[in-house]
């Protein structure tokens, strides 16, 4: 029986990698986060978070930058409880 092709994993493009490096270090950028993303990518902050969020759910970008991509993950997590909370009307913070 032949063995299973391993396949590698795929790269990120340049405007993924673009997006993690500036998450990973806008705080230090003069300016607010907003019109850096405008300057910098040519999109919408909202668009950004969308390419964002989807990006952090790749093994792709987990591979690129772990620590980051648990980070984010993370964050995003907490804030769906936030809101699912704040929704049905439960504290969190009891």
């Amino acid at each position: 029986m032949a063995e299973p092709m391993l396949i590698a994993p795929a790269e990120l493009n340049e405007q993924q990698a673009a997006l993690l490096d500036f998450e990973k270090q806008w705080w230090a950028l003069p300016g607010s986060k907003e019109t850096e993303i405008r300057e910098r990518f040519d999109i919408s902050p909202t668009r950004y978070y969308q390419l964002l969020n989807s990006l952090i759910d790749s093994d792709v970008a987990l591979a690129h930058d772990p620590l980051l991509v648990k980070r984010l993950r993370r964050q995003r997590a907490t804030r769906q409880k936030e809101r699912t909370a704040r929704r049905l009307g439960v504290s969190l913070h009891s």
